[in-house]
């Protein structure tokens, strides 16, 4: 299998939504600013892979990479089915780089492997992306298989606290969620 024939196309965060619900290792991209959204799409033209950069997800956190926020951005998502061609990953994040220099503009790209995950940051490097740091684990709340951020029972929707954060909270109460502290994650930037 060859990467002859694939592409990589901008499309909207409602076309890759469910892909990447699908296929990422976090199953989820509620609260994520997807702000370029890109499909690595094969000869025939099927989707077998999605990816989004948008703004940071910490307030602030630009300031690590720059000295203005519109120049930092974060690759937020990015998956492909188990099938894909040796590659194909790399083959992604150039050609969406190229497409997101258009887009956006120059600047800073900032991903992160995460450790939890036993990700290295080997498609970054691929990628040439240079690793910049290392962030120490945080902690999160497991709640029916997945992993949310400690935020999420915080948050609210015109002063109250949305149902999600909620059932969130009780879970916490009764015991059916609990916090776990990660290990980790590797930084990797690049500039475009």
């Amino acid at each position: 299998m060859a990467l002859e024939g694939w592409s990589v196309k901008k499309v909207d965060r409602r076309e890759v939504r469910d892909f990447i619900e699908r296929w990422h290792y976090s199953g989820s991209i509620n609260g994520c600013i997807a702000d370029f959204c890109y499909a690595l799409l094969d000869s025939e033209g099927k989707m077998k892979g999605a990816m989004f950069y948008g703004r940071m997800a910490t307030a602030n956190q630009w300031k690590r990479f720059s000295d203005k926020p519109d120049n930092v951005i974060e690759l937020r998502r990015l998956c492909c089915v188990d099938e894909t061609p040796r590659n194909a990953e790399s083959f992604f994040i150039g050609r969406s780089l190229r497409l997101l220099k258009k887009d956006w503009g120059s600047g800073v790209v900032v991903s992160y492997a995460d450790k939890e995950y036993g990700h290295g940051g080997t498609i970054y490097k691929a990628s040439n992306f240079e690793m910049v740091g290392e962030i120490k684990g945080a902690r999160v709340i497991m709640f029916g298989g997945k992993r949310y951020h400690d935020k999420t029972i915080r948050t609210k929707y015109k002063g109250k606290l949305k149902p999600f954060a909620k059932r969130i909270k009780e879970a916490l109460d009764t015991g059916e969620a609990f916090y776990k502290t990660t290990k980790g994650k590797f930084t990797y930037a690049r500039n475009i």
